[in-house]
């Protein structure tokens, strides 16, 4: 008769913490002569943005279902869309669970502005570095079955 085998157990689940980032969803920046702009990056690298930008779809890493799209426009000079940055552009990025992100962020010490978006495209966030650039964060709604 054999003695028993210890039970071997499993690894427990690493599980990620809420409130992180999964990848830039823009990439927005200003130009004095927009249209002009736009003719450049579409001639010479392909990037047509007719108006509502141009979408690059990409995939998780770790989740190859989860599917993604990075956002690349250009803005007008004038555009206050950047405010209170004085920077020519802002990127955006995608978050897993904007309100935890916030909370931690806010704990941490960093600047938060005080407005939200909850839209149509998901929910809207927006943070300062320390040299007051602008981040957008961004909570894409859940994809549809």
């Amino acid at each position: 008769m054999q003695a028993p085998q210890p039970e071997t157990s499993k690894p427990p689940v690493k599980t990620e913490p809420r409130g992180r980032i999964l990848g830039i969803g823009g990439v927005f920046f200003k130009s004095a002569d927009r249209d002009q702009m736009r003719d450049w990056y579409a001639k010479h690298l392909g990037l047509d943005d007719k108006g509502q930008g141009v979408m690059l779809p990409w995939r998780e890493h770790d989740d190859p279902q989860k599917e993604h799209v990075t956002v690349w426009t250009v803005f007008p000079a004038t555009t206050h869309y950047f405010d209170p940055s004085h920077a020519p552009f802002m990127v955006n990025y995608i978050v897993d669970d904007l309100d935890a992100l916030l909370e931690r962020l806010g704990q941490e010490g960093v600047k938060i502005d005080a407005k939200r978006i909850d839209g149509s495209y998901g929910k809207f966030a927006w943070i300062y570095d320390l040299d007051g650039n602008k981040i957008e964060l961004w909570q894409p709604l859940p994809a549809k079955p």
